[in-house]
């Protein structure tokens, strides 16, 4: 059992020590302060959406509520075989007093969502891309805070937050640390120079540096990662062309799941995607992870079987649980200024869930959107 020690202790320390690093480089990113310049840059917003009727009123009342020239901005929904009621609902939504076109996404791969984006790029008139999701909804300023940061980093890439719209409910909370702790890897890894992670809910890049990293050739077999692999594509092309936009005017909310099996399989969809990573950082991080959430279910059941000491797997919780702190409170004076209710038992539950879906991610099939993939 002293081995045993010996191997968990050696892995927690080796997780806190990438959680401390990333921590780090959380505070290395500074916040951005949006200032009253004169808005110039165009943007075609691409929201490719499936049956989603209840979330699109949402989006569509906070895209009318944009303080952005509506002459500079429009919104093209891809229709990924909906039914006739998502359209409808977009063509008879009142009061959209911006231009938008919805388009039919056109099937060439195993990956819907990146199918949707390639078809987007047919039709989208302006060269500034930012992608989002139909169960989101934006802050007012969103656009001018993009713009503003375009115009002073002539970047052609830009990873932005994400957050939930949580409610009460233990799910909701669990739902919102989760995210949590991966934004604040995501901003974390910019902040080391070694970013690997974004979400396509609030991701904006040129046509220009679409076409010149050849869009999503060589991962189009993925179902996932149409936001990771492009990332990664530029990271490793064009490093001096990609940033981090950390402000508060610039983060995106998306609703929280209702159901433990959707949020399982949303988790896998994600998952799924990592053995893929170019990134060698990415890979070494997630593997990390991995263990480290492993280790603590481990030594639970030999402690559960009494071959291994309940105050020692308390030390291992215990500094595990210290280091997470340290990154999702950073993280939560961003994005959730309140801090997440049920923070002890979600973070019990929530080794035991990451390591089943990390398992899982690996042979399985995961249901999304009413089709099923297999991974």
């Amino acid at each position: 059992m002293e081995i045993l020690s010996i191997i968990f202790f050696a892995i927690i320390i080796i997780y806190s020590i990438f959680i401390v690093w990333i921590s780090y480089g959380f505070n290395k990113v500074k916040l951005f302060e949006k200032e009253n310049s004169k808005p110039i840059t165009k943007f075609s917003i691409v929201v490719p959406f499936r049956n989603e009727a209840e979330n699109l009123p949402g989006l569509l009342y906070s895209f009318s509520q944009l303080n952005y020239p509506r002459a500079l901005f429009e919104v093209v929904f891809i229709d990924d075989d909906s039914d006739g009621t998502s359209v409808s609902i977009i063509e008879k939504f009142p009061a959209l007093s911006f231009a938008f076109q919805i388009i039919n996404n056109e099937r060439r791969s195993n990956s819907p969502k990146k199918d949707a984006i390639s078809t987007a790029m047919h039709f989208a008139k302006n060269d500034w891309i930012i992608t989002t999701d139909a169960d989101c909804f934006v802050h007012p300023d969103w656009l001018l805070t993009f713009d503003d940061f375009i115009q002073k980093t002539n970047c052609e890439m830009i990873a932005g937050a994400v957050t939930h719209d949580a409610e009460g409910s233990f799910l909701h909370q669990f739902q919102q640390m989760d995210l949590m702790s991966l934004q604040g890897a995501t901003i974390g890894s910019f902040g080391i120079g070694k970013p690997f992670m974004c979400n396509g809910a609030n991701f904006g890049y040129t046509k220009k540096l679409f076409a010149e990293l050849n869009g999503f050739k060589g991962n189009n077999t993925i179902a996932s990662g149409d936001d990771v692999f492009l990332l990664q594509k530029a990271i490793r092309q064009f490093p001096e062309k990609v940033q981090y936009l950390k402000a508060f005017s610039a983060i995106v909310f998306t609703k929280s799941l209702n159901d433990w099996k959707a949020l399982f399989y949303q988790r896998v969809r994600w998952a799924s995607k990592s053995s893929s990573y170019d990134s060698g950082f990415g890979k070494i991080l997630a593997l990390v992870v991995f263990a480290g959430n492993l280790a603590i279910v481990v030594a639970f059941f030999l402690t559960l079987f009494s071959m291994f000491s309940f105050w020692n797997w308390y030390l291992l919780f215990a500094l595990k649980i210290f280091v997470d702190f340290l990154l999702l409170y950073q993280t939560g004076k961003f994005i959730q200024p309140r801090m997440v209710r049920h923070f002890v038992l979600s973070n019990l539950l929530y080794p035991f869930f990451s390591t089943a879906v990390a398992f899982y991610s690996l042979f399985g099939k995961y249901e999304w959107k009413g089709r099923r993939f297999k991974i």
